[in-house]
């Protein structure tokens, strides 16, 4: 009496999955309240429904949707036992549990399970109510529906489980949270073996089949979701909203992700970290790396994800210190300073604050060049003031960043605090001929049906930087690798930029870099903002920043930075070659446009290419 109309009754709908795939179409995290995609009961292993049916219902074909027989036999099991040793409900009353009724012990509600049983018998056919089952139930450790718990526990898709596996699924149901592998894998394992024997009782396998099956060794599933892609999962999940509404089905995250350049990033910085952290009192590190456009083709949040979710490359604020020295001099060659200007480098004082250098010595005159690659304090200060801190913060605008900048002398040393993605990506246009890459890494948006709920335009980029003042900074920028502070970052073969930065006290270590490939940031700190044992921007940082970049251009075709000016490229040892080289003379950029670099800068396993010189501008 107390239910609906049962001209009202409906399934609920499921849940929306978010599917969110790599560059190449590889599975990076399914996200949503299930955890995983719905997969048809064709599509998954045979051993999943035939090891639920063993264990839960094996009249499971035979019945209407209540089972007399099982009601018996458990009642007389239980009987005998002394206590409940054995449910009489079969896989129908299950689902109409979970899907229409509380989970509270009252015969009332196990009239309306009667009840709602008898209708999911006539509404849906036997394989349709164990699809709908097996896509919601929960497995345990946040796991909903079958594909959630294949891929949490087993690292695959519920389409190639093992029979060991599926049994160990099936077992889950009893006690999801209790039996969960990633909490008590002897439990698991020994429920595992009793629907083992269940499915050999049933005949859905044979005694050679189960006894291999027993021989499989335990199942030990991490305690969380590990790896660092899902920090990339967990930000597009905060921006989806914005691009395509709220979700009411299920949905496609195409994204601009490198598997093989994330898991090179993760393997570095932690291997980095394990071997160096406690000597140098460093515990986190996050790490960013765009292509030409725009695109994250990597992006490490720290140190392990399991441990701590918070995304260190997007979240975390902090002082980028000598890191910040390029905008300031970009604005200085923006206003008709070059490489050769000379300044002072001598004690300097802008009203109460006097700025002094890393070794406290003071070399004369030097030119900017010099002083970028030293990473000299007070020339720096001298140009901020010079330029107008007013003009520095609009250069900052302009590259991309976004966060507030205080307009005064010190944001020459990099005191205001940003992110590693916006200071990355302020980087890009050094090594993509001068084009704004804003950051992103969701290309496109479709339903499972294939509906384009949202598409990323290619459009045109602005110029941020001109052509010659390009030159000029991707001059002195390699400079600070081949002879400066940034020494450690090196790669054989190609022309690399970038500036090491390191904030007071030694709290945080910077080395932001690019070749024409791809632009990376990397950080070193740690999360409370204590100092570290003197860390700095050309020690780890760099170390780890030349160690990715070496791996993630493996077999990638060489391109000289953009410009018109002289330029270094690191040469392996055992050739002998000029220590410099010019560079090849392009075309000036205004000659285009508004051409916007490829979408594929940055790739895995391009196969090599005849390049004209437009496309070394744009890092083709």
């Amino acid at each position: 009496m107390q239910l609906p109309q049962s001209t009202s009754w409906s399934v609920p709908q499921r849940p929306p999955n978010v599917k969110i795939l790599s560059v190449n179409g590889k599975l990076i995290a399914n996200r949503g309240v299930t955890g995983g995609e719905v997969v048809r009961l064709s599509q998954m292993s045979p051993y999943i429904p035939q090891a639920l049916i063993a264990i839960e219902d094996r009249r499971f074909y035979n019945h209407f949707g209540v089972d007399p027989l099982g009601l018996v036999r458990a009642g007389l099991r239980n009987l005998f036992a002394g206590r409940v040793v054995e449910g009489g409900s079969t896989i129908t009353q299950q689902l109409a549990k979970n899907l229409f009724l509380k989970p509270e012990r009252t015969y009332r509600r196990k009239v309306q399970e009667v009840i709602l049983s008898f209708w999911l018998e006539s509404k849906f056919s036997k394989d349709d109510i164990l699809e709908i089952y097996l896509n919601r139930v929960y497995f345990g450790s946040g796991s909903y529906g079958v594909d959630a718990a294949s891929r949490r526990y087993f690292a695959k898709s519920s389409r190639d489980v093992s029979l060991a596996e599926a049994a160990l699924l099936a077992g889950l149901l009893k006690a999801p949270t209790r039996l969960s592998p990633a909490r008590d894998p002897k439990k698991s394992e020994k429920r595992a073996q009793v629907v083992l024997a269940a499915m050999k009782r049933a005949g859905f396998i044979t005694s050679r089949e189960a006894a291999t099956a027993l021989s499989t060794p335990t199942t030990r599933a991490s305690s969380y979701w590990t790896g660092a892609e899902n920090y990339v999962a967990d930000w597009i999940m905060t921006d989806i909203k914005a691009l395509v509404g709220d979700i009411d089905e299920d949905i496609i995250v195409d994204t601009t992700l490198d598997l093989g350049l994330q898991k090179t990033a993760e393997t570095i910085i932690r291997e980095t970290l394990d071997k160096d952290g406690k000597k140098m009192g460093v515990s986190q590190s996050a790490l960013v790396s765009l292509d030409g456009t725009g695109a994250v083709r990597a992006m490490v949040g720290g140190r392990d994800y399991a441990t701590s979710q918070f995304n260190r490359a997007i979240d975390a604020k902090r002082q980028p210190g000598s890191a910040f020295k390029p905008i300031v001099y970009l604005t200085a060659l923006d206003l008709g300073l070059t490489p050769e200007t000379v300044r002072q480098d001598a004690p300097v004082r802008f009203g109460k604050w006097q700025p002094g250098n890393y070794d406290n010595k003071y070399r004369g005159a030097v030119t900017l060049k010099t002083a970028l690659s030293k990473s000299i304090n007070t020339i720096a200060a001298r140009l901020a003031m010079e330029a107008g801190p007013k003009n520095v913060v609009a250069t900052a605008h302009r590259l991309g960043i976004t966060s507030p900048l205080a307009a005064n002398a010190s944001i020459a040393l990099g005191t205001s605090e940003l992110s590693l993605l916006e200071l990355t990506s302020a980087y890009a246009p050094f090594a993509n001929g001068g084009y704004l890459a804003s950051p992103y890494v969701i290309k496109r948006i479709t339903t499972i049906g294939g509906d384009v709920l949202y598409q990323r335009r290619s459009g045109d980029s602005a110029i941020v930087v001109s052509s010659d003042t390009l030159g000029q900074m991707n001059e002195m920028l390699n400079d600070v690798v081949q002879n400066g502070t940034g020494r450690a970052a090196r790669i054989s073969g190609w022309q690399v930029g970038g500036k090491t930065g390191t904030s007071q006290a030694f709290k945080d270590g910077w080395f932001i870099g690019y070749t024409a490939n791809l632009t990376t940031g990397i950080w070193f700190g740690n999360d409370d903002g204590t100092p570290t044992r003197k860390v700095t921007g050309g020690s780890l940082p760099a170390r780890a920043w030349g160690a990715f970049m070496a791996k993630a251009h493996e077999g990638v075709p060489v391109a000289d930075l953009p410009g018109n000016r002289q330029l270094v490229v690191t040469v392996p040892q055992t050739v002998t070659v000029p220590t410099r080289r010019p560079a090849r003379r392009l075309n000036q950029l205004a000659s285009r446009s508004n051409p916007v670099p490829p979408e594929n800068v940055g790739s895995q396993g391009r196969t090599p290419a005849k390049r004209s010189i437009l496309d070394l501008i744009f890092g083709g």
